[in-house]
């Protein structure tokens, strides 16, 4: 579990981080970026392409694994936004692929997942969700891959 005090409303939000594999990163821009977007639990699943490829397939019925799914939770006070999962293979293999670093690929995509979770869904909107997207990763210095990837995807 990752804890994080909001400076601003000094409120604790918590990461209940689940990682299923021996891969380490430094959680630190996770838990700022939780902070900025939500002041709600999240979990966090840590696994690899094997099991996100199990869980694609039950959930969206799609038979190959991928970087990050979110499941947000039923709204309701005080329940938690709801649970990321994300394939640690594919933090390596991104990371390595376009020369950041595995953390960087990491807050990526937990940007990513959190965004889906607070409702976005560049699946549908008009630009919305890309758009916070650029915003987040300007923000926190992040490298612009996910932005290509988004646009090209």
């Amino acid at each position: 579990m990752i804890l994080a005090r909001d400076p601003l409303c000094y409120n604790v939000i918590m990461i209940e981080l689940d990682n299923q594999t021996e891969r380490n990163y430094d959680f630190q821009l996770i838990e700022n970026i939780a902070n900025y977007l939500s002041g709600a639990e999240i979990e966090l699943i840590l696994t690899d392409n094997n099991e996100i490829a199990k869980i694609n397939h039950e959930f969206r019925n799609i038979d190959k694994a991928t970087d990050v799914l979110s499941f947000p939770s039923d709204p309701f006070p005080g329940a938690p936004l709801g649970s990321i999962v994300i394939s640690v293979d594919k933090v390596d293999s991104v990371a390595a692929e376009l020369g950041h670093s595995q953390n960087d690929e990491l807050a990526l995509l937990f940007i990513h997942g959190m965004l889906h979770l607070m409702g976005y869904d560049h699946e549908v909107d008009n630009g919305e969700m890309r758009a916070k997207e650029i915003e987040l990763i300007e923000r926190f210095n992040l490298p612009k891959s996910l932005i290509v990837r988004t646009i090209e995807g």
